[in-house]
């Protein structure tokens, strides 16, 4: 999976500038919580430029810290390599080091660290760490959890998910975690295969748990502690252990920390495995040293968590990395959008990675609000799928005192990537921005494998320090995503701007090839985007025996509006050149998507075949 993180600008008038690829439409999703596998993409991105006139620093609502600049020597044209154009930095090194003792061993000003948005029950900082010491004290001694064991986290979002996830690796066992809403089947797939020895979970799975002969710990909904709950003794008996009683263990940089399913780069779902120098990784090339590129200090700013924490980007950022600043972090178990602007108001949000839906909902309350509300919002994310420059352009006009970048990962690179990062000089938003620090990246020509230059588009491979060690149990799998140089071949279509900008352009799988052309989805769907009668649209290819695939257009059409399939074909045909036409088109009600967005092209394909 890989993943996007948006973020908008104050003080700056946009100015699109079209390189004739990619541009992206959503919908709201309802139901945040679909099942969400990992490898889905956190999302994918415009090869469009957004170039804007720079903002004077009096109107800008960033600054640029002394920690960041930039060096020049950052592709080489004899090995096609692309370097980090930011300054390599120093990451933990001593081979006996856990991830946890990491993210404790930070020194802040914090003083709340989670706090319940709905009840406002609240965990400092000054709590967090004996809290964490206690669960893998009573995991030890109470439930006979051992370094090695997998412990599965079954939940939605909770201020004690993080808890529970730092002290199952903090004791030296092995974490998992699973999308709540996730079936029967999906789960006994998975505890098995990574064989699960406990669970942590809400009461309406245990007993599916139980079938499995796996023995659950039931985690109370309601943050506030209630005595008269029995069915949680024993969550309450394991946070409440003596911190002191931790027993000695030993655990390494390489050891295996965390188990997290994905589809990888193709196929079905595959155990990524990651270690604890994998997360440790994550940690200081992702959260710490975007946070380094700011000049104002962590303790000062809120999160909103409503990105999913059983999701790499989400366990990255809310379990572990801003636990390392000192920052707050305001916890949503369930999402609505009512509630999530209560939140903000509420607890003055400063930060709020989130997904198109929430983006686009955001905007909505935006334009109906005056600027009464939302007020307290420095930063604006927005990740797990594609987002379209109209959606951007109108939340700049409501917020434009709200920052914005992108930024890639994947489950398999433990959320590293890419970031943005907008100076007053520099905006590119539409980018997912330069190489982390101490990551490099090859573009190759998925054909002929020649390695290509910055302006020409082919597989992204990345290679670094958080790169994951394999996927579990899948010798085969895992030698065809990591070759034997280490490199992580992403099957994303990318390209490198002149300045060292990185765009995706599309998956290589997801490419159709008509008559020996090949063509994007996300091309075609940035133009049905712009129809003033289509709400949502999707493309995928459909077999044809001339021409091998031809471009097939699902579209969604906003309530009131009437078009005919003739009138979209010919729509579309006037913006594009001819072998990248749609050949037919199919009205549905709703196109089929992730949890996180990302459209779920097989179901389009099935819909196409079932009509044959």
């Amino acid at each position: 999976m890989y993943l996007l993180l948006q973020t908008y600008t104050q003080g700056v008038r946009i100015n699109i500038k079209n390189h004739g690829n990619l541009l992206f439409h959503e919908t709201f999703l309802p139901l945040f919580y679909r099942i969400l596998h990992s490898s889905t993409p956190m999302a994918t991105f415009s090869k469009t430029q957004l170039n804007y006139p720079h903002s004077s620093t009096k109107t800008s609502n960033f600054e640029m810290s002394e920690n960041q600049s930039l060096s020049h020597d950052w592709y080489f044209e004899e090995t096609g390599v692309y370097n980090s154009r930011h300054p390599r930095i120093d990451i933990p090194s001593d081979p006996f080091l856990d991830v946890v003792s990491c993210v404790f061993s930070h020194k802040h000003n914090g003083k709340t660290a989670l706090i319940d948005a709905a009840s406002g029950v609240s965990i400092s900082y000054a709590e967090l760490q004996p809290l964490v010491k206690s669960m893998a004290s009573g995991l030890h001694h109470q439930m006979g959890v051992s370094k090695g064991d997998v412990v599965l986290i079954l939940l939605p979002n909770s201020i004690y998910y993080p808890i529970i996830l730092l002290g199952v690796l903090y004791l030296g066992a092995v974490v998992s975690t699973m999308n709540p809403f996730s079936s029967f089947s999906e789960i006994k797939k998975q505890t098995l295969g990574c064989h699960v020895t406990l669970a942590f979970t809400f009461p309406n799975k245990a007993d599916e748990l139980s079938s499995l002969g796996i023995e659950s710990i039931l985690v109370p909904e309601n943050t506030k502690f209630d005595s008269n709950q029995f069915r949680f003794t024993p969550f309450y008996k394991l946070i409440s252990s003596d911190h002191e009683l931790v027993p000695r263990r030993t655990v390494t940089l390489d050891d295996t920390a965390a188990i997290l399913y994905s589809s990888g780069t193709t196929g079905a779902s595959k155990g990524v495995v990651l270690t604890h120098r994998n997360l440790i990784s994550g940690v200081e090339l992702f959260v710490r040293f975007e946070a380094s590129q700011y000049a104002y200090p962590p303790e000062d700013n809120v999160y909103l968590a409503v990105v999913p924490m059983f999701h790499i980007y989400g366990l990255t950022l809310f379990t572990m990395g801003i636990l390392s600043l000192g920052t707050q972090i305001v916890v949503m178990k369930k999402f609505s959008v009512d509630e999530m602007v209560k939140s903000i108001d509420r607890y003055g949000v400063t930060h709020f990675p989130g997904v198109p839906p929430l983006v686009t909902a955001l905007t909505r309350i935006g334009k109906g609000s005056s600027g009464k509300r939302l007020k307290s919002l420095k930063q604006v994310s927005c990740g797990a799928a594609p987002l379209s420059t109209k959606t951007i352009e109108e939340f700049m006009q409501s917020f434009p005192q709200v920052d914005f970048i992108q930024g890639y990962g994947m489950s398999e690179s433990t959320a590293v990537g890419t970031r943005g990062f907008n100076t007053p000089d520099v905006h590119n938003y539409a980018s997912a921005g330069l190489l982390a620090p101490n990551m490099e990246a090859k573009v190759v020509d998925w054909v002929t494998g020649s390695y290509l230059p910055p302006g020409k588009t082919g597989e992204l491979w990345l290679r670094g320090p958080a790169i994951m060690k394999e996927y579990l149990n899948n010798v085969e799998a895992t030698s065809s995503t990591i070759d034997k140089d280490g490199w992580l071949h992403t099957g994303d279509i990318v390209y490198f701007d002149q300045d060292g900008y990185l765009h995706i352009v599309d998956r290589v799988k997801e490419i159709i090839k008509y008559k020996g052309f090949q063509i994007a989805p996300a091309d075609l769907e940035d133009v049905l985007a712009s129809h003033p009668a289509i709400l949502d649209a999707a493309v995928t290819g459909d077999r044809d025996e001339e021409a091998g695939e031809v471009p097939v257009a699902f579209v969604v059409r906003r309530p009131g509006f009437e078009v005919a399939e003739s009138s979209i074909i010919d729509f579309v045909a006037k913006q594009v050149a001819p072998y990248k036409k749609v050949r037919r088109v199919v009205f549905l009600n709703a196109i089929p998507r992730s949890a996180a967005g990302k459209i779920l092209r097989r179901q389009l394909k099935d819909k196409l075949y079932s009509r044959l």
